[in-house]
């Protein structure tokens, strides 16, 4: 057999996924499994976007769309960068990809060159620092510990940029520990991008709506002096419950997006005409089923950090957004499951709740920050409640 390529050395497959598949195979045996490893809302697509699609469909519109997306959908993306965030992109400064996954993927790919530094602090979505490498970039990375709940703080921001650094990348709220930046913590993070102007910000933006604790803010709408340089990532999965559409947009510099779109009529040109007819509904439609999830998303958000906090060993931070928390489970390692399996690390705990107590999350190894667990409460009340009191009593049993 021909090798595969050599790029493929060092590319993990998604920790999320491993655990999501497992999941998926004790459920098929018919046990009653609790997953809580997914980040993808449990609510519906809304009706008036599913009947956008299907009036598109019936109206002959399927055929090949603009690389760069619909007209239709960018002027929908234009109003609500105005609308939501304050910020004004010319239609040539949007870009409309399949999930904000092929984005930041566009970005790197347009950008990046061998010896190029990509800068995301951590704890850190599993797929960033594995797109880098792709893009032949070097992941570099900064800690956000607990003990600053989880935020980047200017001075460890500054003392990490170097010259090779190509990107920073920016997730708040974050995925996986829900932080989310004050206008004051941006504020101090701007200023540090400002001293230097040789790094491109990418801001991924997917859980702005999902702010429970204080308001949500974007960079290039904190400090205007950044705007020609960042590049604002958004999209329907998370707001609007559409994540099988695979729907991403962006704004930034109409340098930058026309690269971008080169490279996507590249690797999969324009996408599904029926899946942009749908966000532009989204986008232009009502808007209040966002506040109203996001209430429901908050409560789930205090009921699981309250039960998780009455675990024997772990300790649970709140978080101000999205709707992952991350619990650290470091006083439970060492010891040994009513299963008989030992517990040395993260992953050992997620994998013995799992198989023993048929509860599905993620290692927080995956995400460059040990001894964690994400642990996502998009998923229904009484779920999250049955999962939680199994985690409960699995601690309970650690011995």
């Amino acid at each position: 057999m021909p090798a595969l390529a050599g790029r493929l050395n060092d590319i993990a497959v998604s920790a999320s996924v491993v655990m999501g598949t497992r999941a998926r195979a004790l459920a098929a045996e018919g046990k009653k499994v609790i997953s809580l490893a997914a980040g993808e809302p449990d609510f519906p697509t809304p009706a008036h976007a599913i009947e956008a699609a299907h009036q598109a469909a019936l109206s002959g519109d399927t055929k090949y769309p603009p690389t760069d997306g619909t007209p239709a959908l960018k002027k929908a993306v234009q109003k609500k960068f105005r609308r939501d965030n304050n910020l004004d992109y010319a239609l040539d400064e949007i870009i409309v990809a399949n999930g904000g996954k092929q984005i930041i993927m566009d970005a790197l790919l347009a950008s990046c060159d061998p010896g190029d530094e990509v800068l995301i602090p951590a704890p850190y979505w599993v797929s960033y620092a594995d797109m880098a490498k792709l893009a032949t970039a070097t992941p570099t990375f900064v800690s956000c510990p607990q003990n600053n709940g989880f935020k980047l703080r200017a001075e460890d921001l500054d003392a990490a940029i170097t010259p090779k650094t190509k990107w920073l990348f920016l997730n708040f709220p974050n995925n996986p520990t829900g932080a989310a930046c004050s206008r004051a913590e941006m504020e101090a993070i701007a200023a540090v991008m400002l001293k230097h102007p040789h790094v491109w910000i990418l801001t991924d933006d997917m859980y702005e709506h999902l702010v429970y604790d204080g308001e949500f803010c974007t960079i290039a709408a904190v400090e205007p002096r950044l705007k020609d340089r960042v590049l604002t990532v958004n999209g329907a999965s998370k707001t609007y419950a559409m994540t099988g559409w695979r729907v991403g947009f962006a704004g930034g510099p109409k340098a930058l997006i026309k690269a971008m779109a080169n490279m996507q009529g590249q690797l999969t040109s324009g996408i599904s005409t029926i899946s942009q007819a749908a966000a532009v509904a989204a986008l232009e439609g009502p808007q209040d089923l966002i506040a109203e999830r996001a209430a429901i998303y908050r409560e789930r958000r205090d009921l699981v950090v309250s039960m998780l906090n009455e675990a024997p060993g772990i300790t649970c931070h709140k978080p101000e957004g999205a709707f992952y928390v991350y619990p650290n489970i470091a006083a439970c390692l060492g010891k040994t499951s009513k299963g008989g399996r030992r517990i040395g690390n993260d992953t050992d705990f997620a994998l013995a709740l799992l198989e023993e107590k048929l509860v599905a999350t993620v290692q927080g190894t995956a995400y460059g920050m040990s001894p964690y667990l994400r642990i996502s409460y998009a998923t229904d009340t009484e779920s999250l409640r049955e999962a939680c009191a199994r985690i409960q009593e699995f601690c309970r049993e650690l011995a």
